[in-house]
């Protein structure tokens, strides 16, 4: 262990007391990226230098991650445009019974639409169109808010099974193939909503009771959601047409986007394409539903091909300002891992991070219960910072760091991590995230939110682990 090592293990502890202290990562990854760098290398200007190389490694290792988000945001922009997204969901409001369809229903919308448009631009559309439904059917609102973070941030953002940008992430860091992060992640995060989602509707079934027992009219007042006479201005208000021109226009997308979704869902089991390939053929499709959409949707003030280009602006900004700060952060932690390291500050560098876990996995067995449980408390930490993937390359590196040579092992406790640092930063358990659109559409108090989420999400992580140590 040498000086460097020293001071790349305290950057590390910083930036956990950071978030600990919910305050902004970037500047102390910055900091720590310096002066481990300089610590290493003994020169001021090559550490200066460094901390561009490991912004820039950081963003080539990402962009992919960051393009998919874009062209799907910009996709998700254009049918909203047009009115599609309302007439995507019309028939699920339709379902909407009682409390338990509702919640039921909640959940799955969420958790498909998430996985395709990721589960903050999906925000909007679910609580515009469908948590009114639900509180109508009697759902109380904190109970539709925990049904959309718990399915969307936390399930479908957890496992990111169609985006992969969560398991890329880690996989990179860890030094293990995509595949087996991906596939163990998708299974542990499915076992942690199994326990968290119904548990969540369980511990709310008095409050749910007596929700149901007030009034249609009063449960809209309560909730402060839209009305049907505001849906349907919404769904006629986008612009362009005649609104009866508009409505068939919307009618036609509403059911070619799906079909084209469910088409790309089709093509990845038949020709067996995982990973950056499967990636790309989203992408791919997106970009053509992108065009397509956009060039239908040229109306007043701004033609098609303009509205394309500006669709695709605005995905690229949402991307970039939701992420964006990621790149210094995962900079630093790249630092830890020897590829990482090596791109950063040249041939022969060693993974600082690695180098340390490998010193502690000589006393913690790396299939034991205690380096699962530690890697999973290590992602609830990094949690804290709100974002969920900003600890991916930290829990991804100490997972490589604690199995080296081990695939298997090292991706099951890369997966562990990856649900601890999105289950509770992704929009579950921290009221500085996401979750707090969620709250907004549901007209609910983030912090009551964060607090009903808390024993379920935590009771799913910790049988998702047993079920990890049991299974691999």
């Amino acid at each position: 262990m040498t000086l460097a090592h020293w001071v790349y293990l305290l950057g590390a502890l910083a930036v956990v007391l950071t978030m600990v202290f919910r305050k902004n990562l970037v500047v102390p990854s910055l900091i720590f990226t310096f002066l481990a760098a300089w610590a290493y290398q003994g020169s001021l200007i090559a550490a200066m230098e460094s901390i561009f190389n490991a912004d820039l490694y950081a963003a080539t290792q990402l962009f992919n991650v960051f393009l998919i988000i874009s062209i799907m945001v910009a996709m998700l922009r254009a049918a909203h445009h047009i009115g599609a997204d309302v007439y995507m969901v019309r028939p699920i409001q339709k379902l909407m019974r009682n409390p338990l369809v509702a919640y039921i229903v909640l959940v799955l919308a969420t958790a498909a639409i998430s996985l395709f448009f990721w589960p903050t631009p999906a925000i909007p559309l679910v609580g515009a169109l469908l948590i009114p439904a639900a509180v109508r059917a009697g759902l109380s609102p904190l109970a539709a808010a925990a049904a959309v973070a718990l399915a969307g941030q936390g399930m479908a953002l957890a496992g990111d099974v169609v985006i992969q940008g969560a398991p890329s992430i880690t996989a990179g860091a860890a030094g293990v193939p995509l595949t087996l992060v991906l596939v163990k992640g998708g299974i542990l995060t499915g076992v942690t909503g199994a326990v968290a989602i119904p548990l969540a509707y369980l511990m709310q079934r008095q409050e749910i009771r007596q929700f149901r027992r007030q009034s249609a009219e009063d449960r809209m007042q309560v909730a402060g959601m839209l009305g049907d006479s505001q849906l349907e201005m919404a769904a006629t208000s986008q612009g362009g047409p005649s609104p009866p021109l508009a409505s068939c226009r919307a009618l036609v997308f509403a059911v070619v986007v799906p079909v084209f979704l469910v088409a790309v869902m089709a093509a990845l089991y038949v020709f067996q394409l995982k990973g950056s390939d499967a990636t790309a053929l989203l992408g791919g499709v997106g970009a053509l539903l992108l065009v397509i959409l956009g060039l239908a949707g040229g109306g007043r003030g701004m033609g098609g091909l303009e509205r394309v280009s500006h669709h695709l602006v605005e995905g690229f900004t949402f991307s970039f300002r939701a992420m964006g700060p990621v790149i210094p952060i995962a900079g630093f932690f790249y630092l830890g891992s020897p590829d990482g390291a090596k791109g950063i500050l040249g041939q022969g560098a060693p993974g600082f991070l690695f180098d340390a876990a490998v010193h502690v996995s000589h006393a913690l067995p790396p299939g034991s219960a205690v380096a699962a449980f530690g890697v999973l408390i290590l992602g609830l930490v990094t949690g804290l910072d709100g974002s969920g993937f900003a600890g991916l390359p930290l829990v991804g590196s100490v997972a490589g760091a604690l199995a080296p040579g081990q695939p298997q092992t090292a991706s099951l406790l890369g997966a562990i991590g990856q649900m601890g640092s999105v289950w509770s930063g992704g929009g579950t358990l921290i009221a500085w995230s996401s979750l707090i659109a969620v709250a907004a559409m549901a007209g609910v108090n983030v912090t009551e939110l964060a607090k009903r989420n808390l024993v379920p999400v935590l009771a799913g992580l910790v049988v998702s682990t047993v079920v990890g140590l049991i299974l691999w």
